[in-house]
């Protein structure tokens, strides 16, 4: 049985973690690590990733997205070759797979420890 991709994103370059997120952190989440992605910025948690993407010309109206944790059922880790600019990080949910395309700014097994630990 294929699983549909549902979702894709990139994540550019590490960057601070918006102060603005505490605005949306349950209680005892705390942000981990934040990256740029294309229009705006993605920060892991110890409890899920929240995915912030404006839309539209001005970018005013943001749909947030937040994969929690405990919904990943499995994930696999790619790094970038030579000639690959992108590594890649599927995750396997209960709603269907996502995709993350890392940049090779990124650390790719830094990230990759931060999703082991909290689903392990």
């Amino acid at each position: 049985m294929a699983v549909t991709e549902i979702m894709t994103w990139t994540f550019y370059e590490e960057t601070e973690i918006p102060k603005e997120i505490e605005d949306v952190l349950v209680q005892g989440e705390e942000a981990q690590i934040a990256y740029k992605t294309i229009r705006d910025v993605a920060v892991v948690t110890n409890k899920r990733f929240i995915i912030a993407d404006k839309q539209g010309i001005t970018g005013k109206k943001v749909e947030v997205y937040t994969i929690p944790f405990k919904s990943i059922i499995m994930y696999s880790s790619e790094n970038g070759g030579k000639l690959d600019f992108n590594a890649e990080i599927e995750l396997w949910t209960k709603a269907g797979k996502l995709k993350l395309n890392v940049n090779k700014k990124v650390d790719i097994r830094k990230l990759d420890r931060i999703i082991g630990e909290y689903i392990l």
